[in-house]
């Protein structure tokens, strides 16, 4: 697709998303939910990068002129979009944000009325109306069947209150110390709010956006900082969102970052130990280490992996009829209470464990099995060539098999990057073939 890529469309907001882009996508988006629309109304919210004013006027008079009517909301989390399209009835959800990248990147994500994200197949149709300028002039309303928009500044205190209805009601947080760092972005209001009405002492830090600060050197790409907090102020445990609030990365007492792979295993195990595991699965994706398959082994719970992606992590829970999984990037998914990844949930399920396993050193009960050595490698590509044209490729891919070497390799969907993922038991041999790989993908893909 030429659009979308593996979380909506994506891009530096001024060139690649600029506003006529934007006011055309939704102009598409608007006549695809028209298909299936039950009140004649989409739901659009944003983080805090200054582009979203620009993009947020664009998407509303798009769909304004196929004559749907908008509500937006101002910054909330992604996963408040997908919660409250569904919870105010509306045919669909956008949300403006480019997640973890830089201020001057930006993104639409969409959600149906449901509050899903699009599958494949939805985005490829929505691709399709795009470029069909004749589709597009066809339906654009006149008089009194131009849409409307309206701002509801309230919304928040639902999604607050679902939000705390996810962490067990014989639970408080009135013995915890909490450090929060909300990236400069989404979340910046509503996490707050929330461990603080549960009872925590909390202290906040990047709770300040400008318009250009959101994920700079801080939040879930940058837990550094939160580290160094949590132990100044001596508290048990520290959480950092992104800039839209999906992905949580946790820091114990001594300002430790917990690998996401051993998350997604105490998790698991606190679940399945509770009878509140759906199934016996659990799933990841292909770039979950391997330790945590082993792990989940020994507490009966089967591995399914999928591709990288919170969608595709939901679409295989919904096959296999189970209710938790995620990715060791943070982006973890409980779906008896969220549809996409939510770090706000995350972040009190983790606490639920803790607070049930009345363990109090948080490094010692985060920290359940040791991870298989494994390298991430990002190489800028000039181009994205299939791997089927590139020569040597499967030879190459064979003979890492045949040296046990784990590996996924895949291009980024939002950009110009090769990303190598390598893992296996011997660290030595791994080093000799992260260097190998480099030197053939550079001189394969930028000669």
């Amino acid at each position: 697709m030429k659009l979308f890529g593996t979380d909506g469309v994506r891009g530096k907001a001024g060139e690649k998303l600029s506003a006529g882009m934007a006011m055309r996508l939704a102009m598409a988006a608007g006549i695809f939910f028209r298909k299936h629309s039950l009140t004649n109304k989409i739901l659009v919210g944003k983080d805090t990068r200054k582009s979203g004013y620009m993009i947020e006027n664009a998407i509303v008079s798009g769909l304004t002129a196929v004559g749907y009517n908008v509500i937006q909301i101002g910054p909330m989390p992604t996963p408040a979009i997908a919660f409250l399209t569904e919870d105010m009835r509306c045919d669909a959800g956008i949300m403006i944000s480019a997640s973890h990248n830089s201020y001057f990147d930006n993104g639409i994500k969409f959600f149906d009325h449901t509050g899903c994200k699009l599958d494949i197949k939805d985005e490829e149709e929505i691709e399709k109306i795009y470029f069909n300028q004749e589709l597009i002039e066809q339906n654009q309303k006149v008089e009194l069947e131009i849409g409307t928009s309206k701002r509801i500044d309230d919304v928040i205190g639902r999604y607050i209150v679902h939000i705390k209805n996810s962490f067990p009601k014989d639970l408080t947080l009135r013995d915890m110390r909490i450090v929060l760092d909300t990236a400069n972005g989404a979340a910046y209001k509503v996490a707050p709010t929330i461990f603080s009405e549960l009872g925590a002492d909390v202290f906040v830090i990047n709770d300040e956006p400008n318009g250009s600060n959101i994920n700079l050197s801080c939040g879930a790409l940058h837990p550094q900082k939160l580290g160094e907090e949590v132990v100044k102020f001596r508290a048990n445990i520290g959480f950092a969102f992104d800039g839209d609030a999906d992905r949580l990365v946790v820091v114990d007492e001594k300002g430790e970052t917990v690998e996401g792979d051993k998350l997604l295993g105490v998790l698991a195990s606190y679940m399945k130990t509770n009878s509140l595991l759906k199934s016996d699965y659990v799933v990841a994706t292909d770039m979950s280490n391997q330790a945590l398959e082993d792990f989940l082994k020994t507490k009966n719970v089967k591995l399914a992996r999928c591709n990288v992606g919170d969608k595709y992590v939901l679409e295989k829970l919904k096959e296999l009829d189970s209710n938790f999984g995620g990715e060791q990037s943070g982006h973890i998914i409980f779906s008896d209470f969220a549809k996409t990844g939510d770090a706000l949930v995350a972040a009190l399920q983790v606490i639920a464990y803790l607070l049930t396993k009345q363990k109090a050193v948080v490094s010692d009960s985060l920290n359940p099995f040791e991870l298989y050595p494994q390298k991430l490698i990002n190489l800028h590509v000039n181009e994205k060539i299939p791997f089927k044209n590139i020569d040597g490729y499967k030879e190459f891919c064979d003979e890492l098999k045949n040296q046990n070497v784990r590996s996924l390799i895949r291009y980024s969907g939002t950009e110009n990057l090769l990303r190598i993922l390598l893992e296996a038991s011997d660290e030595k041999l791994l080093d000799e073939v992260v260097l190998e790989s480099e030197k053939f993908f550079k001189r394969a893909l930028n000669g």
